[in-house]
């Protein structure tokens, strides 16, 4: 089924103010997740609205979170999002940083106690209007083999870097450190397809298609395939370092499960799960003008090689944009299985899709 932006936006922002969130955080929350659907990112819009709700109803989500700073310098802090919805914690968060960058140059913001905050793009892509470069990145979910483990030790841990051009679309690289993310499974098992090979391994370390293979023990493979997964796990582990080490956060094998049924490790490192943003003012380096006519060059550059048979060079950030303005114009498809896990939600408040 087909919806329309509007549509899902007024469903989604009832049912966070159902849950509690104040109605400009229920506005804030809406705008995060959706992002995820426009850019083509569906494992981690709508479809995850259920999960956020059954978090919820654990009490692992604080609807009226007081995010702060409990550290700062005048290009760093440290934000305590009390529990809060990542969606909402995240975006507030890479304000901070912005307005740190603003004022010396660059901001730099490691989060703790907050939870799962959507897709890195959407908060790295703040910086843009402000002619600033943004950085987000966040820990996650143990899920992820480090290179020949048999343990699940790291997340997907995604990275988000976002660059301002003139007349050329930004640059937008948003990638998670896994070859796929898990999301990317549970729309396999939605559509009861095999994944492709390098995605996971089964619990004995054997490389498996079987996208139901985390429940049986199995892990998800770092970003680097058989002969460079150390570069993807080093890529998670930085992310993992910067986001809750440095933050006072959950990390490694004790970061919280984002699904309910699970219970939080017993034995705490940190708080919550950690993110980390950063917002450099390019004219902090050169004249932005000057800056962005050279990024225009450099798109144009690259977007201009030549292709083989068949493809085309694409710039990151260009599969996203394209969608995003079909979506908005054509409306966000859902599959079937994502359609009644809403209405369940829809249920729960009163609510119709």
């Amino acid at each position: 089924m087909t919806f329309s932006y509007n549509h899902l936006f007024a469903f989604t922002e009832n049912v966070f103010r159902s849950m509690g969130c104040p109605e400009a955080d229920a506005t804030l929350a809406t705008e995060s997740l959706l992002a995820a659907d426009l850019r083509g990112v569906d494992s981690h819009g709508v479809a995850r609205l259920i999960g956020y709700v059954r978090l919820w109803e654990a009490g692992r989500i604080n609807p009226t979170p007081r995010v702060g700073v409990t550290y700062e310098t005048p290009s760093t802090a440290v934000v305590d999002g009390d529990g809060g919805l990542g969606l909402v914690v995240a975006p507030k968060a890479m304000e901070v940083a912005i307005e740190k960058a603003r004022v010396a140059g660059t901001g730099w913001v490691s989060v703790r106690n907050s939870n799962h905050f959507g897709i890195a793009g959407y908060h790295a892509m703040k910086a843009l209007a402000h002619d600033m470069i943004g950085l987000a990145m966040t820990n996650a979910s143990p899920l992820v083999a480090p290179t020949h483990s048999l343990d699940r030790l790291l997340g997907t841990n995604p990275i988000a870097v976002a660059i301002p051009a003139a007349e050329q679309p930004d640059f937008v690289a948003d990638f998670a450190t896994t070859t796929a993310a898990n999301g990317k499974l549970e729309i396999l098992q939605r559509k009861n397809q095999p994944a492709p090979t390098g995605w996971i391994q089964d619990k004995e370390g054997n490389v498996s298609t079987n996208p139901n293979e985390l429940k049986d023990g199995g892990a998800l493979q770092p970003l680097g395939g058989e002969t460079g997964s150390h570069k993807g796990y080093c890529l998670g582990s930085v992310v993992d370092i910067f986001s809750a080490v440095l933050s006072g956060a959950n990390y490694g094998p004790w970061v919280p499960p984002f699904v309910a049924f699970l219970q939080p490790p017993a034995d705490p490192v940190g708080q919550g799960i950690g993110h980390f943003f950063g917002a450099m003012r390019v004219d902090a380096f050169r004249p932005a003008d000057e800056f962005k006519a050279h990024m225009d060059n450099w798109i144009s550059t690259f977007r201009n090689a030549r292709a083989v048979p068949g493809q085309q060079v694409l710039i990151p950030g260009d599969p996203e944009r394209e969608s995003s303005a079909k979506r908005l114009l054509e409306g966000i498809p859902l599959l079937d299985p994502v359609v009644k896990d809403l209405e369940t939600v829809g249920q729960k408040f009163g609510l119709t899709l």
